[in-house]
């Protein structure tokens, strides 16, 4: 289960959703970071990281921020927002456990190439 900052109480997901769920929290700042992990969350969305054109999702954070996050918090952080091939690397490396990929892969003309090259971009990094 994934909640927006405007989405209901993390204390209250867990009740619904008792303990077979993962609950993450979108973040866009190191303060709404730590708040999230404070509050029991399992890992925390952070971006946008580049700019996108998904959602409106507020200011533009970059790599450096994203490392920023990452050194401060010890939940996984996923990466999310305009990410793409050119970038994925770089978001991995910054410290980002993951990457959350919409328009990149949606908008190819072969969708499930571009998932599988983003995964392979992603266990270059890691590997």
């Amino acid at each position: 289960m994934h909640l927006g900052q405007e989405d209901l109480p993390i204390e209250l997901a867990q009740k619904l959703a008792g303990t077979e769920f993962l609950i993450g929290i979108s973040t866009h700042d190191l303060d709404q970071a730590k708040a999230a992990q404070k509050a029991g969350a399992d890992y925390i969305g952070f971006g946008p990281v580049f700019p996108t054109t998904t959602k409106d999702a507020g200011r533009v954070q970059g790599l450096e921020e994203l490392g920023r996050i990452c050194a401060s918090v010890s939940i996984p952080v996923i990466a999310i927002g305009g990410i793409n091939n050119d970038n994925a690397g770089d978001t991995i490396s910054a410290g980002a456990a993951g990457i959350a990929v919409v328009s990149s892969v949606l908008s190819a003309p072969d969708m499930n190439a571009a998932a599988e090259n983003m995964v392979k971009i992603v266990e270059a990094v890691l590997s």
